[in-house]
């Protein structure tokens, strides 16, 4: 409670004095105290009631009343069974707000989220902190209290909800979504029932899990995450883009559920602003927001994919290009114009020789007509001096005849 409402403080004296105060008013009261002499702080009936109609109206879910519980026997007040894991909750939502990671009013502990099956997945803990680049990430708190195994099938039922469609969806999505079982792939995110209760996420996939581990060893952390990844390998890896393009290496993550995980030691140690999460499917620990960041994710694929498509633009133009007629007349090669004219079907007719470029044509139907001109001309008269010849000596025999 001290690191969680008053995180600037070194001391827990002023938490201490209003948890004090508030206990003089019958609104808390101590439920146990752990080993390491922490207690654990519950409402009473009536701070309860106080707390619903203080926080209630502004949108904020109040937890279910902890009743006071008492052995039959001795009569002595009996602690809750959840309160080393509760404690661990607390403490994990309060390293976060320590390191400017979320409102104190932006946490909600044992959120519900409801398969189709009607089981409900819940939450340790939700955290919502936009301002740090995390607009939504589901938390489960595990003292190694559950098998490795459990957590994967607490991954799984994550990963389920968030292919759930919404209830609100017209009836074309929802006879899509209905086809065939890997159909909901197919329609957006802003469709699915997890954006009516959660904001976009700002990055590809379903909104991030993140595992955190307390009160246990690095060994057993090591291989509970071990079998985290191997065995729920289906719901957080990337897959291979789906497209024609050569050399493309980006992951689509659009239907992968982002899984974390640290311990609570580490952000107690470091602080939650830290290199202490590690993102399943990499080596070594990130921050946060590195984390979550896919940057061999969609924004690659857009470059690499623009990148391939003018390769394949230059490719297909050289391709082109080498296959360009030329003229056999000139040995010009063709014009685009002139190509296109003696390819098109039932246009080609009006192109003439297809072998020849525009101009070569051109002047091949020049010379063809002044020969056919030429071919069609009268024959010219003959010399006069010969015509004149024989008229003259036709007279001068005429004339020596009369005398």
């Amino acid at each position: 409670m001290w690191k969680l409402t008053r995180p600037e403080n070194r001391h827990d004296k002023l938490t201490r004095d209003n948890l004090l105060d508030l206990e003089d008013h019958q609104m808390v009261r101590i439920e146990s105290v752990q080993d390491d002499q922490r207690q654990v702080w519950v409402l009473t009936a009536r701070g309860h009631r106080e707390a619903k109609q203080l926080l209630e109206p502004k949108g904020i879910r109040v937890s279910a009343l902890r009743k006071e519980e008492f052995d039959s026997v001795t009569g002595e007040l009996l602690g809750g069974g959840y309160d080393d894991h509760a404690a661990a909750v607390t403490s994990t939502a309060a390293e976060l707000h320590r390191a400017g990671i979320g409102h104190r009013l932006g946490f909600a502990t044992e959120v519900p989220h409801r398969l189709g099956n009607g089981y409900v997945q819940r939450a340790d803990l939700v955290v919502r902190a936009p301002a740090s680049g995390v607009p939504v990430m589901l938390m489960e708190i595990d003292r190694r209290t559950e098998d490795a195994h459990d957590l994967v099938h607490k991954l799984r039922r994550y990963w389920q909800w968030g292919r759930l469609l919404a209830p609100d969806a017209d009836k074309h999505t929802a006879d899509l979504a209905c086809s065939r079982p890997d159909a909901i792939e197919h329609i957006d995110h802003e469709k699915r029932l997890w954006r009516r209760l959660y904001p976009p996420t700002g990055r590809e996939g379903l909104p991030p899990v993140a595992f955190v581990f307390a009160d246990t060893t690095e060994t057993k952390v090591a291989n509970t995450v071990a079998v985290l990844e191997e065995a729920g390998r289906r719901y957080w890896a990337p897959r291979r883009y789906d497209t024609y393009y050569r050399g493309i290496t980006a992951l689509d993550y659009g239907q992968a559920v982002p899984v974390l995980v640290t311990t609570l030691e580490q952000l107690t140690e470091h602080g939650a602003d830290a290199a202490v999460w590690r993102r399943l499917g990499r080596t070594g620990e990130q921050t946060l927001t590195a984390a979550l960041d896919n940057p061999d994710g969609d924004a690659l694929y857009r470059r690499q994919a623009a990148r391939a498509e003018a390769e394949e633009k230059q490719r297909r133009a050289a391709e082109r290009e080498a296959r360009r007629p030329v003229c056999t007349r000139c040995g010009q090669k063709f014009t685009d114009q002139r190509w296109e004219e003696t390819t098109t079907a039932g246009y080609a007719w009006e192109a003439g020789n297809l072998s020849m470029c525009r101009n070569c044509w051109a002047d091949y139907l020049a010379d063809r007509e002044a020969a056919r001109v030429q071919a069609a001309a009268p024959p010219e008269p003959e010399d006069d001096h010969d015509h004149d010849q024989e008229p003259g000596k036709l007279r001068r025999s005429l004339f020596r005849r009369r005398s």
